[in-house]
């Protein structure tokens, strides 16, 4: 019963011609009985409320345990760690860091990884790799007999290897990303092409890509479709991709997708041209890499095959000519 409700039945009371009637006794005490019922009745906020909170004290338990049946690595030294190295990364210059950010874009950004991510390893790896050798060195201290400045030598040269390691990870995870996506881009972009010449939208091409392939440029395409679903402008999306991607052919797409599309030049004309030359890229790079194996056939030709052909022909007759030598 609501108070409307409530309030209209006491007016009509009010207003019966018999007030001392035993119908009008009734119907005040059950009135009565409405005002205290709805009075100390607890409401639907304060019932919901109450429901919401016991729901997030649940769940808080349920965190609580769920976070102490982690082991104690992951609980205290994974993060005491990761703050120590955001700590020391942020000690390096500026210049550093952007080149950084830029290959970690390039790669993928690997396990979410940062700029003081990376440099912090580095700075950690050239610790480990320097103390490991000293440490070696001081537990076999006794066996083995050597100069000090032989140590130190071999002490600052692993430093220097431990500090270069994570920087040449990330450098050739980055190179093997653009590789993967110099070679999907021409069969994705004759892919986009046709779908676009079937009357499908730009973005929806590029939606189709994504649906049959799973590579690094699909992947990219993905995040360029969501950009732009949130509200980014598809030519700065592109771009965004592009410069992500820091792949030449691909830059060279969006840039001239970007310039037609500012001039009203026909998407599927580009698309065609585009498909085009880059498959004539394609093909001179093949052949480029072509021309490129004899060179490379050199070393082991020189260094592998000639010494064992050396061996096995001129083997049988060398005490020969010894021999006729030492005659001489």
């Amino acid at each position: 019963m609501s108070l409307q409700a409530v309030e209209l039945l006491f007016e009509s009371l009010l207003r019966a011609e018999y007030i001392g009637s035993p119908f009008t006794f009734a119907a005040l005490v059950a009135l009565a009985v409405a005002l205290a019922w709805l009075a100390f009745s607890p409401s639907k906020a304060r019932t919901d409320e109450d429901g919401r909170l016991s729901g997030y004290l649940q769940g808080h338990d349920v965190i609580e345990d769920t976070e102490m049946g982690k082991s104690f690595l992951r609980r205290a030294l994974i993060p005491l760690i990761r703050k120590t190295v955001i700590s020391i990364g942020a000690l390096t210059p500026v210049k550093d860091v952007e080149r950084i950010d830029r290959r970690l874009l390039e790669a993928g950004s690997p396990a979410g990884l940062t700029a003081p991510d990376i440099l912090g390893i580095q700075i950690l790896s050239c610790l480990l790799f320097g103390g490991a050798y000293l440490g070696v060195m001081q537990v076999l201290g006794i066996l083995i007999q050597g100069e000090t400045a032989g140590h130190i030598r071999n002490t600052v040269g692993l430093a220097a290897l431990g500090y270069l390691m994570p920087r040449l990870w990330l450098r050739s995870r980055a190179d093997r990303r653009k590789h993967e996506i110099e070679r999907a881009f021409p069969d994705a972009l004759d892919l986009l092409s046709v779908s676009v010449d079937a009357g499908l939208a730009l973005d929806s091409a590029m939606v189709r890509v994504g649906e049959h392939w799973n590579n690094a440029l699909t992947q990219e395409f993905n995040r360029a479709i969501l950009e732009m679903r949130v509200g980014t402008p598809r030519n700065r999306a592109l771009q965004r991709m592009a410069d992500r991607s820091g792949v030449r052919d691909l830059s060279t797409f969006v840039g001239v997708l970007i310039q037609s599309t500012e001039l009203g030049v026909s998407i599927a004309h580009t698309l065609h041209v585009q498909a085009a030359q880059v498959r004539v890229r394609r093909r001179q790079r093949a052949e480029e890499l072509a021309r490129q194996a004899s060179v490379k056939m050199v070393f082991a030709l020189v260094f592998l095959i000639f010494p064992a052909l050396l061996v096995v022909l001129l083997g049988p007759g060398v005490p020969r000519i010894f021999d006729a030598l030492s005659g001489l």
